[in-house]
């Protein structure tokens, strides 16, 4: 039973910690996801083995999977509906 109360208490931290930061952080962090998936396959034409492609591979699509659920998760329900709003008065805007 401790080690439950332990995960409970961890895991309200981590909520608390995540709801504190900004609607720009979260943006930010999603945006930097861009940049992985883009090396994680243009590696790919470089000059070296196949191994280590993989592992590059790997290692930057995994950094692009944690960006892109790092930052949906600060943005929360709110920073999606705020997203969504801004690029509707954009499409809105340009017709």
């Amino acid at each position: 039973m401790e080690i439950q109360a332990r995960l409970k208490q961890a895991l309200a931290s981590v909520k608390k910690w995540l709801s504190g930061l900004s609607f720009r952080t979260g943006v930010i962090v999603l945006l930097m996801c861009i940049p992985f998936y883009i090396l994680s396959f243009a590696q790919m034409a470089l000059p070296i083995s196949v191994e280590a492609k993989g592992v590059l591979w790997f290692i930057l699509f995994g950094l692009a999977k944690t960006c892109q659920y790092g930052g949906l998760t600060i943005l929360g329900v709110e920073g999606i509906r705020r997203l969504k709003t801004k690029f509707r008065k954009n499409k809105q805007e340009e017709s």
